[in-house]
């Protein structure tokens, strides 16, 4: 068989037509004289996880136009390959129909090869994307490490964790992702979007906890011009602006309970209110949640509303603590080490064995990104070829901030331009001592001019 078809048109003679020219190429085709019922019946087939193949949407059709019917079911209708035809079809029309998500655009009356090479055509895209996908799995697993949009680990936790985004990528399900600070709930977020079909779309990140309480009505939902001291014009609101794309509801647990009411209606109907509007706007938005807290222990306190938690949490995901996949931190360091010898144009090779064991010992309170921010900070700071003990932070080789690890500087916290101002306190010491206190062969083994050594000995109280 060579596929699945709908064809949703309502005129009689144009589905009689597609079905008995499909049928007898070896496609299995259904039909829908609406909009409405070709959704429903799209709907439906995504339930059981057997979507359409293709979609045969025409552009004209009482009550609402095909265009208008892709924007609104986005996510229902765009599991399968659509093509749009229309009998009025201009290059505009096109470009609106595959900015949607169409795949191609054709102009009734059309011949019968036209169809078949057009479907031909999606199929090979069709098999194209997934043959990619297939590679780059395989790729990854031939080199001991799975992959899922910027992140990567080999641990058989992550593992999971990116086998069910990549499932939740395939549908419009709405997503909440738990996880501890620092664990990539945003970069999780973002590779779904970038692996669903609405990756050309925006994705539209939202801090709950970062916006006052009276701004956010306004925020998320937009408002028109004078409905409140300052509104001067209107103003989309975020859901509007991630229409057709994706929302990353980030810290969900922060949002106040008058919002969740508001939230939790736009959600079920797919609709916003501006605030001072009396019309309400559809919008086809594919919503992530995330947080940080229990939020089983916040409904039981009351702080979060029981019918939202269960909205949201259609398809949760776990992202475990990185102290809990210790595997997953060599990789991780080889990772951010090419990502910063990149962008510092530096070109340091690895981390040594002694650094390695500080790292694997060490428990991680900020994850990931705190193993992030450590490999930049010892990139920039170690003048070795492999990054040492040395330009580690403290907290993670135990010594007191300021004082030696291993006969060098060990300088606290994460702030590189505290790090560097120390770090070059302590090279000048060690070149005056070097030197015998001589400042001119001093400033040359610096490699710094005289006078440039004069202002930083000032600058650092050095004699």
């Amino acid at each position: 068989m060579a596929g699945k078809i709908l064809i949703i048109d309502d005129e009689k003679n144009m589905r009689h037509m597609l079905t008995a020219l499909l049928e007898k190429e070896g496609y299995a085709v259904d039909t829908a004289a609406s909009g409405g019922t070709g959704v429903k019946m799209a709907a439906r087939a995504l339930k059981l996880d057997a979507p359409y193949d293709f979609i045969l949407l025409d552009v004209k059709m009482p009550g609402v136009d095909g265009i208008s019917l892709l924007k609104d079911n986005r996510g229902t209708l765009t599991r399968s390959m659509v093509i749009m035809m229309s009998a009025y079809g201009t290059i505009d029309t096109a470009v609106s129909a595959m900015r949607h998500g169409a795949f191609d655009f054709i102009s009734k009356p059309f011949k019968p090869d036209e169809v078949s090479l057009l479907l031909q055509r999606a199929a090979e895209h069709r098999d194209l994307k997934n043959e990619n996908l297939y590679l780059k799995d395989q790729l990854g697993r031939m080199e001991g490490r799975f992959r899922f949009s910027s992140m990567v680990a080999k641990s058989d936790a992550m593992k999971s964790v990116f086998a069910l985004a990549r499932k939740a990528a395939r549908y419009p399900t709405t997503v909440l992702i738990f996880g501890g600070s620092g664990t990539g709930k945003e970069l999780i977020a973002r590779g779904i979007h970038g692996e669903s079909d609405r990756a050309q779309r925006p994705m539209v990140p939202v801090n709950c906890g970062g916006i006052p309480e009276t701004l956010m009505e306004s925020e998320l939902f937009g408002h028109k011009k004078g409905a409140f001291t300052g509104a001067v014009c209107d103003k989309k609101g975020l859901f509007e602006e991630a229409d057709g794309g994706t929302l990353f509801l980030d810290e969900i647990g922060e949002l106040p309970l008058s919002m969740q009411v508001k939230l939790l209606r736009v959600l079920q109907e797919g609709e916003v209110r501006p605030v001072g509007d009396v019309r309400t706007r559809k919008i086809d938005v594919r919503v992530i949640a995330a947080t940080s807290r229990n939020l089983r222990e916040e409904v039981a306190k009351g702080a979060f509303r029981e019918d939202l938690y269960f909205r949201l949490n259609v398809l949760s995901i776990a992202l475990p603590p990185l102290a809990g996949r210790q595997e997953d931190i060599p990789l991780l360091c080889d990772h951010f080490l090419k990502t910063f010898n990149h962008k510092l144009g530096c070109q340091v090779s690895g981390v040594s064995p002694a650094a390695m064991k500080l790292l694997l010992a060490y428990p991680w309170p900020g994850n990931v990104r705190e193993l992030e921010n450590a490999m930049e900070r010892s990139v920039v700071l170690t003048d070795r070829e492999r990054i040492d003990p040395a330009s580690l932070p403290s907290a993670i080789t135990g010594s007191q901030p300021g004082h030696p690890v291993n006969g060098h500087f060990s300088p606290e916290g994460f702030s590189l331009k505290a790090a560097v101002r120390k770090l070059e306190g302590v090279m000048i010491r060690r070149a005056l001592e070097e030197t015998g206190g001589n400042r001119t062969q001093a400033s040359k083994l610096l490699e710094i001019s005289h006078p440039s050594l004069l202002s930083k000995m000032k600058l650092h109280h050095l004699r």
